[in-house]
């Protein structure tokens, strides 16, 4: 009989990714089948991310509800992986002594083992270890996906911008071989995903090996990936503006399958905190970039993330946020308001800004970036857009949905058979978050 494994995700596009990892090595095992009823698991697995405030605290609270579940399955195992179990192993172990194994962001790949050998030996497992890229050698087969598929191409950070605990949880920048990541894209394009969105803490950073010795950078990767049959749109999340260089830019340029839309986070509109947060570019650097690329992809459309309240934020350095969102003209953003990560430098900073002051900030901003939003929906009105037609739309199960170019979700009337297609639709209403078209 199949053992029942439950997961439950918190974080980002990459912890996402982890977890179809973990799922997909399990039911490789073939003893393994996923259940959506924790009540119901064999194995609990709890896969966590350490970006937001209070992250460990909220792992705490998840695994004391678990723990009633193994008071009445005495053989349950619980196992905490990801962010959290990177940074606070031995800490879960002290605290939460029922939890039976705990493993990290490059040892996803051993958890079979792990599950074996918790069963036998009856003690708290752990492997925390970086074993660099290997965990991608385990990768299961894709299977049958969406019209979208993630596909990560590296891990880690060597940014330590001061205010980010990623450097310490996922490890130094180690790129997969260019050949394993082709290879992959081209069974998930046979398997009929159209849209590739390229994943990693900082995908621009990207230099992998090739079959013949040789190094393979992130917009020669763009360019093959491009030529793989099936693969009609390419994205790309996250990037850091220090390393979006000239030959990065130049790709948008005559590689039309690369989408329209690029997420860069810049953090702040301040020289001042920008070098408090050890960001290694300034606001007059990041404009540039922008500006180069806006020559050779004229329509292009920018978001970004900010971290509002951080560390000697002044109101000068706030309006000087709010100008470059303006100047910009940001299409949408990832907002937040700062608060200390233990572990990072920022966290020896004394902060000097009042939480009422910060969430005024930030309610500013976010209205701001929100009227903009606005504004480039309005734009795209009576407008003719390509869309990949995803499926049934979720607010009514009489239309479809679908997604532009630039990252907008549209629905209209159409049949089944256009799902995984790609439909020419005239934009015929728009409201804050979504679009409204009809087939041309």
């Amino acid at each position: 009989m199949k053992k029942k494994i439950y997961v439950k995700t918190w974080g980002c596009q990459m912890n996402e990714y982890d977890s179809s990892m973990i799922i997909g090595i399990l039911k490789k095992e073939k003893n393994y089948e996923v259940t959506e009823i924790p009540e119901k698991a064999d194995i609990l697995i709890l896969n966590t991310c350490s970006i937001r405030e209070k992250a460990q605290e909220k792992v705490f609270h998840q695994l004391g509800r678990w723990k009633n579940l193994k008071k009445n399955k005495p053989n349950l195992i619980i196992a905490v992986g990801g962010c959290v179990a990177t940074q606070e192993g031995q800490e879960i172990k002290k605290r939460a002594k029922y939890v039976d194994i705990i493993f990290g962001t490059q040892t996803l790949h051993r958890l079979p083992k792990m599950i074996n050998t918790s069963r036998v030996l009856k003690d708290t497992t752990i492997d925390i270890t970086f074993p660099e890229i290997e965990k991608f050698d385990y990768l299961p087969e894709p299977c049958t996906p969406n019209i979208s598929s993630f596909v990560s191409i590296m891990e880690g950070c060597n940014k330590y911008c001061s205010f980010c605990i990623v450097p310490y949880t996922r490890g130094k920048e180690v790129s997969r071989p260019c050949d394993d990541i082709i290879f992959e894209i081209s069974v998930l394009a046979q398997k009929g995903v159209r849209e590739i969105n390229l994943l990693g803490q900082n995908v621009n950073a990207y230099k992998g090996s090739t079959y013949n010795g040789k190094i393979c950078t992130f917009a020669e990767l763009l360019r093959i990936i491009s030529e793989i049959d099936g693969i009609d749109r390419i994205r790309f999340t996250t990037s850091n503006p220090i390393e979006f260089t000239d030959d990065i830019i130049n790709v948008y340029r005559d590689t039309p399958k690369l989408v329209s839309f690029l997420h860069l986070p810049v953090q702040s509109g301040s020289d001042k905190i920008l070098k408090l947060m050890k960001r290694s570019h300034t606001v007059s650097e990041y404009k540039t970039i922008i500006n180069k690329l806006l020559y050779v992809r004229p329509n292009i459309q920018i978001s970004s993330d900010f971290i509002i309240g951080f560390p000697g934020e002044t109101e000068k350095d706030f309006q000087d946020t709010l100008k470059l969102i303006h100047d910009v003209k940001f299409d949408m953003s990832y907002s937040f308001l700062y608060s200390p990560r233990p572990g990072t430098p920022a966290a020896d900073l004394k902060d000097t800004v009042k939480k009422d002051t910060k969430k005024k900030r930030l309610y500013i901003l976010q209205n701001l970036i929100n009227q903009q939003t606005v504004y480039w929906n309005k734009k795209l009105l009576h407008s003719t857009q390509s869309v990949l037609v995803e499926g049934v739309s979720k607010k009514n199960i009489m239309q479809l949905c679908g997604r532009t170019e630039n990252n907008r979700i549209v629905h209209f009337t159409g049949s089944p058979n256009m799902i995984g297609k790609f439909i020419n639709l005239k934009i015929t209403d728009y409201y804050r978050n979504t679009l409204k078209g009809h087939i041309i």
